[in-house]
């Protein structure tokens, strides 16, 4: 047998279970890199029920180093990063136990590749001598932050995220200047990036899309009926932001005229951790707030329509792919289709006007067999065009 070359695997959060956007990215990269080398990975657990995945991560990697992340701890020490010019990201995500194994590990292992996913992950090779150092932004994160700012009223809050959205951009500046590539979730998220660059930099970013586990997400072999009534659904973590301001949105703007016409209808919110203004919806007519459910599959293959109101984005989302893969049509705004090429029958179905957006959902609730068509075609779409194995090939290239 051939013996595989060592790459050094940092991850700003454990790449396990693929249920949520990054780790559905993360763990897919680890997993197809995995057939081309000997991975030595490290990264954050931030949730108490994830150390149980520690084994699932054995057989894709050579040696695994998970440390504890603490959330409060984390944010007191990224405030602290201010009183420095830094990112909060930076201090939040440091451990002086993963840049200690970095260094010891990169040395008994004769790495000379490193791949980090997230920007905050850079820090700990920007001082090392590697062959080839390549960063997998995703999105890009300061613009996220920016976002984040302009839709907050709380002035302190937004002087915060305008610090982070500032620093952050500086940061992921240096890192593209110093490492041999960045990568980015999108075509239109690595344009947006380039635009950003000295003209000399803008050659070293690229652009691989998020794919879909067409086996996995398969409406063949997906549960039994979840819910019994008829529902539309969204799904995603509802403790991140901009999908609390998405289902929040639906349900203030589009939901009620929906519910008028469908008065036997459920919006279905499918995902774990909701905060408490998530949980105070399903006090309202119709809605459902499942949090942790140990499957989203059936829930998205059993609806009658999937939507992705987000109006807070970066990147692809997964949460579309997903949906599409599983025979869905998908209503969804500009922000949730951005870097997605849509088959031609599914682009109509995007609109960020509330009004506009009700209407596309009865207009297709109306006409089943068209909505099943498209799915169909969706579905098809995604198995010729956002498989992971293709899509990892590309990454693959920029690491040799």
């Amino acid at each position: 047998m051939t013996k595989k070359e060592p790459l050094l695997f940092l991850c700003h959060r454990i790449p396990f279970p693929p249920n949520k956007g990054d780790k559905i990215r993360s763990f897919n990269i680890l997993k197809q890199l995995s057939d081309k080398y000997d991975i030595y990975l490290a990264a954050f657990v931030d949730d108490d029920n994830d150390w149980q995945y520690e084994k699932d991560l054995q057989p894709y990697c050579k040696e695994v180093l998970l440390v504890r992340l603490h959330p409060l701890r984390g944010k007191i020490k990224g405030l602290s990063g201010m009183l420095f010019g830094k990112p909060i990201s930076l201090p939040y995500f440091h451990s002086s136990r993963i840049q200690q194994w970095v260094k010891q590990i990169i040395d008994s292992a004769e790495i000379k590749k490193g791949f980090v996913y997230s920007s905050a992950m850079a820090q700990y090779i920007e001082d090392v001598q590697l062959d080839k150092r390549v960063a997998d932004f995703v999105d890009v994160d300061s613009d996220k932050w920016r976002q984040y700012a302009n839709n907050t009223a709380n002035p302190l809050l937004k002087l915060v995220y305008n610090w982070e959205s500032r620093t952050l951009a500086s940061y992921e500046k240096k890192i593209t200047t110093e490492f041999d590539a960045v990568t980015l979730v999108s075509e239109d998220e690595a344009a947006f990036f380039r635009e950003q660059l000295p003209a000399g930099l803008a050659t070293k970013v690229d652009a691989f899309p998020n794919g879909v586990d067409g086996e996995f997400f398969n409406p063949d072999t997906s549960g039994p009926r979840p819910i019994e009534a008829q529902y539309l659904v969204f799904t995603g973590a509802m403790d991140y932001w901009a999908n609390v301001d998405a289902v929040l949105w639906f349900v203030e703007h589009v939901w009620p005229v929906i519910h008028k016409q469908h008065p036997a209808m459920k919006f279905a919110i499918v995902g774990g951790n909701p905060v408490d203004k998530v949980k105070a919806l399903a006090r309202l007519d119709n809605i459902l707030v499942t949090g942790r459910v140990e499957d989203i599959r059936p829930y998205i293959k059993h609806a009658q329509l999937a939507v992705a109101p987000l109006r807070i984005a970066r990147g692809i989302q997964n949460k579309v792919l997903e949906a599409m893969a599983m025979e869905q049509a998908v209503v969804m705004t500009s922000m949730a289709a951005e870097g997605i090429r849509l088959p031609a029958n599914q682009q109509p179905l995007v609109s960020d006007e509330a009004d506009l957006f009700a209407g596309i959902c009865l207009e297709m609730l109306a006409q089943p067999e068209k909505m099943a068509a498209l799915g169909h075609e969706n579905r098809e779409w995604i198995a010729h065009h956002y498989q992971w194995q293709a899509v990892v090939e590309k990454l693959a290239g920029v690491l040799k």
